[in-house]
């Protein structure tokens, strides 16, 4: 057996014992690059550290460590009820600001199933108060995640740009941001006429925008089934899904089918009332190292993630009470998924796998469908299993047949990462599951079934939809 058969053996194993274990995909990714590397092409443990993406690392940690200073300090909550109110009690407006606000966080650092985590509990209490189909929020908000996933400081997009600029592939970040945004947008618009958005037009906040009679009992104070978890008001717990951790704020149970099971949560504070959280100096300051931010990714050539540690130092320094616990929340669960994915594909690539399946791939002799077929091996292993897991393994898989020439790079990266993320709306997904966690008790099964049946029709519509849009015309 080769090592090249041998090394995409290791590979299939680690996203399988991940989906149906609780085994961490990266750990299982890092005992690979040891098992493959020493055992069978005999490579030191310096040439295995030497596939380590410290870059990436260093970016992973520094946007969410960011990022959770600003939850510590309420920038995040000051953000979310400021957006819910500039609607003036529009109902139909609700699910854009929840799209818009779920965006933001991830645009500016946040993980994408840690966005969902912090949004969908109060999306879902707008649904029981403003009887707004819960699944349309949902969507909404996983689309929105997407959306802002793949901004230049983004967790998604910081994976993707830097996998392309590794391998020496024209990007185009601000392209791949941009095109992601409005597809989801767009998928977004879908999402609202076909989930009951056409009755909300029209309905403000105090035309019978109340909880529907019946259903106010049923949204008792957050309280985990089972007992207490000794933690005041639930405490930060861990859902845990088949590849990743999410911190939240309410405990969950993860059953078999990768959903989970919740007590339902009081209605958010109402949006339209003087309780939203007011802007102070930290607020002020965290916003402006955000926006420094941005613009600092946007206009120079710093590295990200030296510009966001710098940033979380200085607001430790000038607000320490932000900072504490701030460390604890960093992503690391992602942080140890990408990095060792990443760190197996650069054993792949050094054993000669990555050269042998692209120039296999182009073989085919008929390059539109060799990148369609990456397409849609992305959309569906991803229903399964991690995005930033594929992100990190699928786009190394398709250099050599992206260096031919034959298929736009720039083109087929932004195809295969919008087919790899739009079906992270599946209940089997961390965040569509965290999603249907958080639904109404009543409808948790329907959003459950509802949810299935659109994350796996991405999985089939996506991937021809974006090769048509994005990669077909780069051949006309």
């Amino acid at each position: 057996m080769s090592d090249h058969v041998i090394s995409l053996i290791a590979l299939a194993l680690v996203f399988t014992v991940a989906t149906f274990t609780s085994v961490h995909m990266g750990a299982l990714a890092i005992v690979a690059a040891f098992v493959v590397g020493t055992f069978f092409v005999h490579e030191s443990a310096d040439e295995i550290f030497g596939g380590f993406p410290g870059d990436l690392f260093v970016v992973l940690v520094g946007v969410t460590f960011l990022f959770a200073i600003a939850k510590n300090n309420g920038t995040v909550d000051w953000l979310v009820h400021a957006s819910t109110r500039a609607v003036r009690g529009r109902i139909a407006l609700i699910p854009w600001v929840m799209f818009l606000v779920t965006a933001v966080l991830t645009a500016v650092g946040a993980v994408v199933p840690a966005a969902v985590a912090i949004i969908a509990p109060i999306g879902m209490g707008f649904a029981v108060r403003y009887r707004i189909n819960p699944v349309l929020l949902g969507l909404f908000i996983i689309n929105g995640a997407s959306a802002g996933g793949f901004s230049p400081i983004s967790i998604f997009g910081s994976i993707t740009n830097g996998v392309v600029s590794r391998n020496d592939l024209p990007g185009n970040p601000m392209l791949l941001f941009a095109s992601s945004f409005v597809f989801n947008a767009l998928l977004s618009v879908v999402v609202f006429f076909l989930f009951g958005g056409r009755e909300l037009m029209g309905r403000r906040a105090q035309d019978g925008g109340g909880p529907v009679p019946g259903n106010a009992d049923d949204v008792p104070e957050a309280r985990p089934k089972g007992g207490d978890t000794g933690a005041p008001g639930g405490g930060a717990v861990a859902l845990q899904t088949s590849t990743t951790v999410i911190p939240t704020s309410t405990t969950v149970t993860p059953t078999s089918t990768g959903t989970a099971e919740l007590s339902d949560l009081p209605d958010p504070p109402d949006p339209f009332g003087p309780s939203a959280p007011r802007l102070n100096r930290v607020r002020v300051l965290t916003l402006t190292g955000l926006l420094g931010l941005v613009l600092g990714a946007l206009f120079t050539d710093l590295n990200v993630g030296l510009l966001a540690l710098t940033v979380a130092v200085v607001l430790s320094l000038l607000a320490p009470e932000s900072a504490k616990g701030a460390v604890d929340r960093c992503a690391w669960s992602t942080v140890l998924l990408v990095c060792g994915v990443v760190t197996f594909v650069g054993t792949m690539e050094r054993i000669g796998t990555i050269d042998w399946l692209g120039h296999s791939v182009a073989d085919i002799g008929a390059p539109l469908l060799g990148a369609l077929l990456i397409c849609c091996i992305g959309a569906v292993v991803s229903a399964f299993a991690s995005t930033t897991g594929i992100l990190g393994a699928l786009i190394p898989l398709a250099v050599p047949f992206l260096l031919g020439g034959e298929v736009g790079a720039v083109g087929m990266v932004i195809a295969l990462a919008i087919s790899s993320s739009v079906v992270d709306s599946s209940p089997i997904s961390t965040s569509g599951a965290l999603v249907t966690a958080h639904a109404p008790e009543g409808q948790r099964d329907a959003v459950l079934r509802k949810l299935m049946t659109w994350g796996l029709s991405m999985a089939a519509i996506a991937p021809p939809v974006t090769w048509m849009i994005f990669v077909v015309p780069g051949r006309l």
